[in-house]
């Protein structure tokens, strides 16, 4: 017997029934695709939305928040900056390169919709073993993939790629992540909201043609976890224009300062059912939408195709009749495709019509496409044996007589990566990839020279995540703030990934509910707002779900920035100082997992008053050019922050740090390693003890060792051969 049509499309019974309330009747064919792809958990997100609303959304600052394409906020001398961060990581599962590729695009879009031109990109990636004997070689060929499709969405689309972050840990086999950050700059009175106004305006569609791909791609794709034999799927991911996508940018910003749009949506989840729905909807209106007038790249596509396709590189702008002969020939001047697909209108009602004065094939209110959709309150539960687990402390793991191998093991230079992307687009960038935090000079298109700059970093940890994903989270917050303060900036605004596996288990649940409410509870505590972000639920392999992972961007600003900030590394000579507190806690350590396979425990505890006077000083520090060096301790503890700084600058140390492997490989929060030369280092006390805040003088910078008081030893050369060379040999580049 057939699977009914609305279980086929991945709605429920309830949900089929809810819909027929709505209506007043059974939905068509062609309404049923609509409420399907836009119910769907990516776009309504009804397992998380219950919980969401907890976050702090406001500031004084914030200009534009929660709901819209992106966050914007003021960052002072007329600028307005805006940042968002969505996921792709079902489509880059089933095909790496355009799953990648176009989760690139979608988040530029999602930025010059603002009004913003885009003006760099960060990823978070995060992938299985690349080294493992049997689920290895597709691991690779992901990674490789994933890469491949950033570099050559962002270089070609001429938006560099400036900052982010690799994981590879085991529960990402088969399900790897790809969040993508972007931010833009704009004048504040350029701002543009996706709202349709002015009944009898015209919706007119921009960009490339409608195809089939992407059909169900994001929507449906990241609404249900993955199991063997998904590559079939493989159709469903979008495929990418990058130059299309280059004069779309350019044909909408001409369009912005011309001031030809009244509200304008990107085509990306659900397409052009979601743009015109929501665009509609934001403005109390409704909108009437010819089928037949929408440029199509396939013959025979049926009307639910053309309304749900994810076809990239499409914009929906409403412009004013009067406008249309002139935002025609903008189009034309930046060969832009440009058709009147719709009309605005009153009633609040979403018409898809046969052509003009045609059949009307699907009529519904356009509110309750996504402001009606279900919300669930979905069980939740802490796993089994939590308890056990948690009083399972690392205290008593032994630790090893030449902590030299461990370290090294940690170590390993990204830049196979970075080096892929084109960093120097715009010759903004003052710090690129490789650092704690990337820095680039805040220029406004109209506005004179800003002294300003900002700050941008996007942290994870699943690690944590996985052993207290509320503490886990409430770290990550602290660190990224800390990331953008050794970069010399204050912190404006958090944007956030929420990465979890199948919401239909209550201890996934827990773990979104848990993390939320430290993302919510350290944001507030240190006065940032969370102005976007992104929930990727059904993350799971064959019924394994990921480690919670929530991945946190955080927006900082350099209110002077008038030299370069110290950036990781060393100078010949200078003084190691450990700002923070002493730390012996190795649980939810690196060190602890990877050495002894050890996953118990409590994180160690943020003390956020401390937290935020660390993070003070070290921004004075970093701003009055007291130190050479700065790199906060998190991942892999103060032995991997030293040894890091010393492979990236080619400059030993000889140090010793106390409690030996314990105070090598805490994680502890809260603490930076600064290199200080020996002029400025009363200073650097004297402030240190003003601001409340431990200093510990651990030894110096130079010469040709990594030596840490008897616990390691071993020759630069060999830590920079193994930095360089660990990447590579996963990737089979080279010889292990």
């Amino acid at each position: 017997m057939p699977l009914a049509l609305h279980r086929e499309l991945g709605l429920t019974d309830d949900e089929a029934e809810a819909i027929t309330r709505l209506l007043g009747r059974p939905a068509n064919d062609l309404e049923l695709a609509m409420y399907a792809v836009m119910w769907s958990e990516h776009c309504s997100y009804k397992s998380s939305r219950v919980h969401l609303g907890r976050l702090p959304f406001e500031a004084p600052w914030v200009l534009a928040g929660f709901g819209e394409n992106a966050g914007v906020v003021d960052v002072g001398d007329g600028i307005a900056v805006a940042v968002r961060i969505e996921s792709h990581n079902h489509p880059s599962a089933i095909e790496p390169y355009q799953g990648a590729a176009t989760g690139v695009g979608g988040i530029i879009r999602d930025i010059f919709t603002m009004g913003a031109r885009p003006v760099a990109l960060l990823d978070s990636l995060h992938f299985g073993p690349l080294d493992d004997v049997v689920a290895g070689p597709r691991n690779r060929w992901v990674m490789e993939g994933v890469v491949s499709g950033v570099s050559g969405y962002g270089n070609s689309v001429g938006v560099p790629t400036v900052g982010g972050e690799l994981s590879v840990r085991p529960c990402f086999t088969g399900n790897p992540l790809v969040n993508v950050a972007c931010v833009g700059v704009l004048r504040h009175e350029r701002l543009v909201l996706a709202r349709a106004e002015g009944v009898g305006n015209l919706a007119v569609l921009l960009g490339s043609s409608t195809g089939r791909d992407g059909i169900g791609g994001v929507s449906v794709l990241a609404s249900a976890e993955f199991s063997e034999g998904d590559d079939a799927k493989r159709p469903s991911v979008q495929v990418g224009d990058p130059f299309e996508e280059k004069r779309l940018i350019e044909a909408c910003l001409a369009l912005y300062d011309a001031g030809l749009v009244v509200g304008i949506q990107d085509l990306g989840g659900a397409g052009l059912c979601c743009a015109t729905s929501e665009i509609a909807s934001r403005g109390g209106l409704g909108m009437d939408v010819d089928v037949r007038t929408v440029p199509l790249r396939e013959a025979g596509m049926v009307p639910a195709e053309v309304m749900t396709s994810e076809s990239q590189e499409r914009m929906l702008a409403i412009v004013e009749p009067a406008d249309l002969d002139e935002v025609l020939a903008v189009c034309r001047r930046w060969e832009i495709l440009a058709t009147v697909v719709g009309t605005v209108t009153t009633g609040g009602r979403l018409r898809i019509t046969d052509g003009p004065g045609g059949e009307v094939l699907a009529d519904v209110p356009a509110a309750t496409l996504h402001d009606d959709a279900p919300r669930y309150r979905r069980p939740m539960a802490p796993p089994a044996g939590l308890d056990a687990r948690r009083a399972d402390t690392a205290a008593a793991l032994p630790g090893p007589a030449d902590c030299g191998p461990d370290l090294l093991a940690m170590l390993a230079d990204t830049s196979w990566v970075w080096t892929q992307y084109d960093h120097q687009l715009f010759l903004n960038t003052v710090e690129g990839p490789g650092g704690d935090a990337a820095v680039l000079r805040l220029k406004a298109p109209g506005l004179p020279p800003s002294r300003r700059a900002m700050a941008l970093t996007t942290d994870s940890n699943s690690r944590w995540c996985a052993l207290d994903p509320r503490a886990g989270t409430s770290l990550l917050v602290a660190e990224a703030v800390l990331n953008v303060a050794c970069a010399g900036a204050r912190p404006l605004a958090v944007v956030n990934c929420l990465n979890f596996g199948n919401p239909e288990h209550p201890e996934v649940m827990w773990q979104l509910s848990e993390a939320v409410d430290g993302l919510a509870g350290t944001c507030r505590d240190l006065g940032v707002p969370v102005v976007g972000g992104n929930v990727s639920l059904y993350n799971s392999s064959d019924g394994v779900d990921i480690d919670p992972t929530p991945v946190i961007g955080v927006l900082g600003v350099i209110d002077e920035l008038v030299r370069r900030p110290p950036g990781a590394g060393l100078v010949e000579g200078g003084e190691l100082v450990l700002l923070g507190p002493p730390a012996t806690s190795l649980d939810g350590s690196r060190w602890a997992e990877t050495v002894h396979g050890h996953r118990g425990g409590s994180l160690p505890p943020l003390d956020v008053a401390a937290h935020v006077a660390v993070c003070h000083l070290v921004r004075e520090l970093a701003a009055d050019a007291l130190v050479d060096g700065l790199h906060d301790v998190s991942d892999g503890g103060l032995g991997l922050a030293l040894a890091e700084m010393a492979v990236r600058s080619g400059t030993g140390f000889d140090v010793h740090v106390h409690h030996g492997h314990a105070g090598l490989f805490s994680e502890a929060p809260s603490r930076v390693v600064a290199c200080v030369a020996d002029a400025h280092l009363v200073e650097v006390t004297r402030r240190a003890a003003a601001a409340g805040v431990a200093l510990t003088r651990l030894g110096r910078a130079g010469g040709d060792r990594v030596a840490i008081n008897g616990l390691v030893d071993v020759a630069l050369a060999d830590a920079v051969a193994t930095w360089k060379g660990a990447l590579p040999a996963q990737l089979h580049l080279v010889e292990p």
